[in-house]
């Protein structure tokens, strides 16, 4: 029984909420805010709302048919924007499908983010100064290819950190397990960013596990666990950038636990969000805890912000959009034989066969 009392009261410390601001935009008692100056916390706020306003921009276009798959983003703006504020160029993000905001601060471009989404990879690229891997569809696989990355930069003597977000669903999958206690054992550079939205498409937390924070799951294996609320960017931020530190000083991984709320639908594949969680809680996330109004106001308090200069910016990112999707749609459409051409580097036998196949069918039409 000493054991467990003894864990009991190290969680009890350790796992502690992190927020530096408040709801209302305000330093909460006894928290400093991290060393930003001005013109990097305006960029910062220029940034969550760029995401903001892709996010609305992207739904649409989803809806009238120009995208393909797409996971909204908006309400984790602070999460995608703070981590990657947090970190070098140099540093490698490995994003999920929902991480399209993180992809583009590092420096992929709106145009091959909508590229990906319609699955036209002809045209689409990551430039070599941009250290990113694809967005992961398959859930949670980012977390072994992260560990893998961070591995790598410890054989070869590398000054990385190697970051992947993905949601609490994914924290119920084997890839996650792997990907952390992998990463441990090796002691490697990584950032665990778990993105808690409550759902997992329509599984609410409580059904996903039984312990009281996922933060907490990095005692199994001997990493250091923050909890934050990942609503706050300077909390983010603040998390993001001692987890980055510790790993360059061959510390080791960091899990991060980022209690947010997505506000719209899982995916635009047909979700409807109303159907398992409840109108009122979308409300309290909606109106009492939204990340960008948050910074606003905090931004306000110290005259850094003007409805002039947010006009100026939701413009600008229209204007981006507007090019990117006309160029994505004169690029060509993807054809089928593609789909086995990217997988292996070599072509199995067997699936040389059926790739012949796929060219004999289409030659007969």
């Amino acid at each position: 029984m000493i054991g467990v009392n003894h864990v009991a009261l190290n969680m009890e410390k350790e796992f502690k909420m992190l927020q530096i601001l408040d709801t209302e935009g305000k330093l909460v008692k006894g928290q400093k805010a991290p060393n930003l100056s001005d013109d990097e916390l305006k960029d910062i706020y220029r940034w969550m709302l760029r995401l903001r306003v892709y996010d609305a921009l992207s739904i649409k276009l989803n809806r009238q048919g120009r995208l393909g798959f797409y996971a909204p983003l908006g309400g984790q703006e602070a999460c995608q924007i703070g981590s990657m504020a947090a970190l070098r160029k140099t540093d490698w993000l490995f994003p999920s499908y929902r991480d399209l905001g993180a992809s583009l601060y590092h420096g992929w471009s709106i145009k091959d983010t909508y590229l990906w989404s319609r699955g036209q990879i002809n045209g689409m690229k990551i430039p070599d100064d941009v250290n990113l891997f694809p967005p992961q569809i398959i859930i949670a696989s980012q977390c072994i290819h992260a560990a893998g990355a961070g591995w790598k930069f410890n054989l070869k003597n590398e000054d990385h950190v190697a970051i992947t977000f993905f949601g609490d669903g994914a924290t119920s999958q084997g890839d996650f397990h792997e990907g952390l206690n992998f990463a441990a054992v090796y002691n490697a550079p990584v950032i665990f960013f778990n993105q808690n939205n409550g759902y997992a498409i329509s599984v609410p937390l409580h059904k996903q596990t039984k312990s009281e924070t996922i933060a907490q799951k990095a005692l199994a294996y001997g990493m250091k666990g923050i909890r934050i609320d990942g609503n706050d960017i300077l909390a983010v931020y603040k998390a993001v950038s001692e987890a980055a530190e510790r790993a360059r000083n061959g510390e080791g991984p960091t899990l991060i636990e980022a209690v947010t709320y997505r506000l719209g639908p899982h995916s635009m594949s047909g979700d409807d969000p109303t159907r398992y969680r409840p109108k009122s809680e979308e409300e309290e996330w909606k109106e009492g805890k939204d990340p960008v109004t948050r910074f606003r106001l905090y931004l306000e308090s110290k005259n850094l912000w003007t409805e002039e200069w947010e006009n100026e910016i939701e413009k600008e990112m229209k204007d981006e959009i507007s090019v990117a999707i006309k160029e994505v749609q004169k690029a060509p459409i993807g054809e089928v034989e593609e789909i086995m051409e990217y997988v292996y580097e070599e072509m199995p036998v067997e699936l040389k066969k059926q790739h012949a196949e796929v060219l004999s069918w289409k030659g007969a039409k």
